[in-house]
């Protein structure tokens, strides 16, 4: 009963964090320009996401612009994209696979063994996808530290952490922390003894012992 229920809690983990990750990806708030020096003042908020930009007006109004064409991207940008569909891709599929082996489920036959291998299977491949997301999410970040602390960068054009990838950095780590309960809840497979045990030996042959008068 307590390995059901960390496979149903390293299941529901894992799908919020995909859901969070989706969100994150979609979102266009992944950095956002930094109030600071002469730009404290302004009358736009910038944000920059994996598929679009941004300006919030001082008004209330909100125009977003796709980018035109993928060549023209950094290649850090594209690396990060390419990273984030993979691991929802490789996450969902994961999720699927944990499915069809948990306990609670009637995929797969009544062998608990081999559907214990299938859920701890399913886990792996979730802890390979929620790492693809970290690593993305790291590689960006690491992107927009070295841009803010650039002294070549002018000041106007610095950018932050936006909510997005904060969101993205927690669905990674649900995700993970889904896929690592499920790939723990595999039991050993128990060793059976070659021997019958003494007692079941003994009583299963009748005493041959006989009585005289």
């Amino acid at each position: 009963m307590a390995n059901s229920g960390i496979q149903l809690l390293g299941f529901f983990l894992s799908l919020i964090g995909i859901v969070a990750l989706i969100i994150g990806t979609i979102l266009p708030q992944w950095k956002m320009s930094a109030y600071i020096g002469d730009n404290i003042i302004t009358a736009v908020a910038m944000y920059q996401g994996l598929w679009m930009s941004c300006a919030f007006q001082s008004t209330g109004q909100l125009q977003c612009k796709i980018y035109d064409s993928i060549l023209q991207l950094d290649s850090s940008l594209q690396a990060t994209r390419a990273l984030m569909i993979v691991g929802i891709i490789v996450s969902i599929a994961g999720l699927g696979v944990a499915c069809m082996g948990m306990k609670c489920t009637t995929c797969g036959g009544n062998d608990k063994l081999r559907k214990s291998r299938v859920a701890m299977t399913g886990g792996i491949i979730l802890l390979v996808g929620g790492l693809c997301c970290i690593v993305a999410c790291s590689w960006f970040a690491h992107n927009v530290i070295r841009a803010f602390y650039n002294p070549y960068t002018p000041v106007n054009t610095k950018f932050e952490f936006g909510a997005a990838i904060f969101i993205a950095w927690g669905g990674s780590l649900l995700d993970v922390l889904g896929g690592a309960m499920l790939a723990a809840s595999c039991p050993s497979k128990k060793q059976v003894s070659k021997y019958p045990a003494m007692g079941s030996s003994r009583s299963s042959h009748p005493s041959s012992t006989k009585e005289y008068v």
